[in-house]
Parts: structure tokens; C-alpha cells; sequence
């Protein structure tokens, strides 16, 4: 029988520490050229300027007439009716004013424009309420943006509003960094698929499932490595298999240490453990290791232990792989609206939820703490790091908060 270890041979790391190695590990994958309007959540790879200028005419800033300042407030003779796209060949001569509609281009001899509100019309004839001057009410050249101004810089998540920008200027074709490829496993006699049969003492695979939709979140491809029973050379082969297909493994259970525990064995064997423990909680036992140039994270099996270390250790990485220039979640200061018993001896992420209440950042516990208890990442958007202790916090004590959610 194989005999349990009294004390692991890996040194326990801070987060912080832990958080470094990881990162050290991590090169921005290489880039790929895809459909600029459809690439929401893609993370660019190359610096984007302007070809040309927006606008690249001066155009009307609104609905009213286009005209020449110099007039001054004299009678006008409307000539014209201009609308935005169209191209008049027209010229606005001495006493004269064309009306013209938000966005069209204004007509040679005009150098202003006025509100129609700031205007009346009688039978043809056009008063104006002010003076105006040159480039009034008019969008000029350039005005939003310059030929050859930077638009989005490497690094940079592309959003709604950059789709839009990259549309504005005509570019189409944009490189984007790869997106991480993460298989996941999971180990253990006694877990079994969600759909199949339950026997007694046996516990459905959560922890795959959540790890994929948390990778595919972080903007990766999800590979499903299936469920490795506690066996060496089924979980071995099994890693090996995930290694042909990914850039990241993730496996979840068998790094504690019981006698059945093999991830660790395992991945001393085939590649570099970089570290096997974190002083933190929950997720202490939680391993990285690389083989070549293929991450490695081996994750504790309790649910939320899995879900933490993934935010707090695995998840920067996937966003910087992507060459994400903001890899980390958002940090804030918040208050506690409910006590919080901190953890003797780690530091602790606990699972809060964050609201704003006047103009202060509010963190109310989701209830009962314990590793096995999904329902406290259930409607959690913020993980409190609460520092060891043995007094509990009371209401209106701040602390520091990983902002993982819509506030």
C-alpha cells in the first residue's frame, strides 16, 4: 500500500509570488487575420491608424442652411436643397444660402452653416437670428479623425465601439492574437458524468464543465479531456493526450496529498513543476507546471477551490496569452455590509456581492464560505481578499476586491 505523505515536498509561495512565476511562463500566441466588423472580444496584434480622414469634407453639424459668414445678417435667397451623400457641383455665391441637412457636405463659397431653428423662410427668401463666422456649425476635415492618427493600439479588446471605429475608417481586416486552446480534465474514482447514473458517495463532474465556460469567458476554445479514474498511467496518457491539442491543461483534483493523489507525480515526470502550493485559500494545493512551452494547471477538486484558483491564478494568464494589455481583473476598495470571519492562517478570497450605495463600494457576503459550497460563487461578481486573523471584521471595514462581474 502506498504510503501517505506527512508533509509536501513543494514549498508553500504567496500569491503574489505564485501569480509571477505563472506570468514569466506566458508569450502572447501568434497572430491570425480575421473580418474586422465580426471581431467583438478578439484582442488585436498590431497597432490601427486612419488611412484617411473623418470626415474627409466639411461637412453640415446639423439640419439648417449652408452660407457665407461674410453676409452677415442680410437677406438670403435660398438656391438650393443639399442632402447628406450628395455631391452639387453648387456654389454659394454673395447673398445667397442653400438649405442642408445634417452630414452633407458643404457646398464651394459656404463657410458656415446655421440651425434651422436660428432661422426663417418665407418665399424664398432666408433671415438669420445671429452673426456668424467662419466654420460655424460645420464638422471641418479631419475633425474626428486624422489620416494617419493612431485608432486602436495593440493589445487592445476589441469592443462595440472599436468595431464601429474600424468600420469609420474603412479597415475590414484586422490581426488578432490566437485564441488559447484549454483542454480540461478531471480525476477521480468517484466522479461520473452529470447525466449519467449517480452512485451513492459518487459526485457528478462539475468542475470540467465550470473550467470550460470560465476558460471559453475568458475568450478561449474549451477542450473536453473527459473524466481520468485515479489510476497513473490513465491520468498520464491522458495528459499527454491534452498536450497534443492544447496551449493550456487544466486538471481538476488528485494534487493533495493522499495517496491517490497523482497530478503532481505526473507532471514532475514529464515537464517542470514551478510551484505546488499557495499560501491562500481556498486553492492552497494548486499546481503549475510546464511541459515545452504548454501550460499546466493542476486544480484543487473542491468546486470553488477549482473556480478561485482558475480567477486568481489561471485566468491572467489565458488573457495575456491572447496579448491582452490588461490582463488582470479590475481591483477596488470596498466595505463590508456584512461581517466577515477571516481565516487564521491564509489569506482568503471570499466570494462577495458588490453594489454601489452612496457613492461607496459595498461587499456583502454570499453566505457560508466552505470550499465544496458552489452556490457562494452563485451571483458572486467580487472576490474580497481577506487578510488571516482571528477577530471577525465587522460592518464598514475595507478592503481590497477582484471585480469579476457586472457591477
Amino acid at each position: 500500500m502506498t504510503e501517505m505523505h506527512r508533509e509536501s515536498p513543494y514549498p508553500m509561495v504567496s500569491l503574489a509570488t505564485a501569480r509571477a512565476m505563472v506570468i514569466a511562463q506566458v508569450a502572447s500566441l501568434n497572430s491570425e487575420e480575421i473580418d474586422a466588423l465580426s471581431a467583438e472580444g478578439r484582442v488585436l496584434a498590431a497597432t490601427i491608424s486612419a488611412p484617411e480622414d473623418v470626415p474627409d469634407l466639411p461637412k453640415s453639424a446639423m439640419d439648417g442652411y449652408a452660407l457665407r459668414s461674410a453676409d452677415g445678417l442680410i437677406l438670403r435667397r435660398v438656391v438650393a436643397e443639399l442632402t447628406a451623400g450628395a455631391q452639387s457641383g453648387l456654389l454659394i455665391g454673395p447673398g445667397e444660402a442653400a438649405r442642408i441637412m445634417t452630414g452633407a457636405p458643404m457646398p464651394a463659397g459656404a463657410d458656415a452653416m446655421i440651425p434651422v431653428e436660428l432661422t426663417e423662410e418665407r418665399d424664398g427668401l432666408l433671415s438669420i437670428q445671429r452673426k456668424l463666422k467662419p466654420g460655424d456649425y460645420v464638422h471641418t476635415v479631419g475633425q474626428d479623425i486624422a489620416a494617419g492618427q493612431q485608432v486602436l493600439a495593440r493589445g487592445t479588446l476589441i469592443g462595440a465601439a472599436d468595431v464601429g471605429l474600424l468600420a469609420t475608417v474603412g479597415v475590414t481586416r484586422v490581426p488578432v492574437f490566437r485564441r488559447p486552446r484549454v483542454a480540461v480534465l478531471a480525476t477521480g474514482d468517484e466522479v461520473v458524468e452529470p447525466s449519467a447514473p449517480r452512485p451513492a458517495g459518487a459526485v457528478r463532474d462539475s468542475n470540467r464543465y465550470a473550467l470550460m465556460a470560465a476558460a471559453r469567458e475568458a475568450g478561449c476554445e474549451a477542450i473536453s479531456l473527459g473524466i481520468a479514474p485515479d489510476d497513473y498511467a490513465g491520468q498520464r496518457a491522458a495528459i499527454l493526450r491534452g498536450l497534443e491539442h492544447a496551449d493550456v491543461l487544466l486538471t481538476s483534483g488528485g494534487v493533495s496529498m493522499g495517496t491517490r493523489d497523482l497530478i503532481k507525480p505526473i507532471l514532475a515526470e514529464i515537464g517542470t513543476v514551478h510551484f505546488g502550493r499557495i499560501n491562500f485559500k481556498p486553492g492552497k494545493p494548486t499546481t503549475f507546471a510546464t511541459v515545452g512551452g504548454t501550460l499546466i494547471f493542476g486544480l484543487p477538486g473542491y468546486p470553488v477551490s477549482s473556480l478561485v484558483s482558475f480567477e486568481v491564478v489561471v485566468r491572467p494568464a489565458l488573457r495575456a496569452l491572447q496579448g491582452d494589455a490588461r490582463p488582470e481583473r479590475p481591483l477596488a476598495l470596498a466595505k463590508l455590509s456584512t461581517p466577515v470571519r477571516p481565516s487564521h492562517d491564509r489569506p482568503e478570497y471570499q466570494r462577495v456581492v458588490l453594489s454601489w450605495r452612496d457613492g461607496t463600494l459595498w461587499a456583502a457576503s454570499t453566505g457560508g464560505q466552505g470550499s465544496s459550497r458552489l452556490l457562494s460563487m452563485r451571483g458572486a461578481n467580487g472576490l474580497l481578499l481577506v487578510p488571516a486573523g482571528d477577530e471577525i471584521l465587522p460592518v464598514g471595514t475595507q478592503l481590497e476586491v477582484l471585480i469579476t462581474g457586472a457591477l
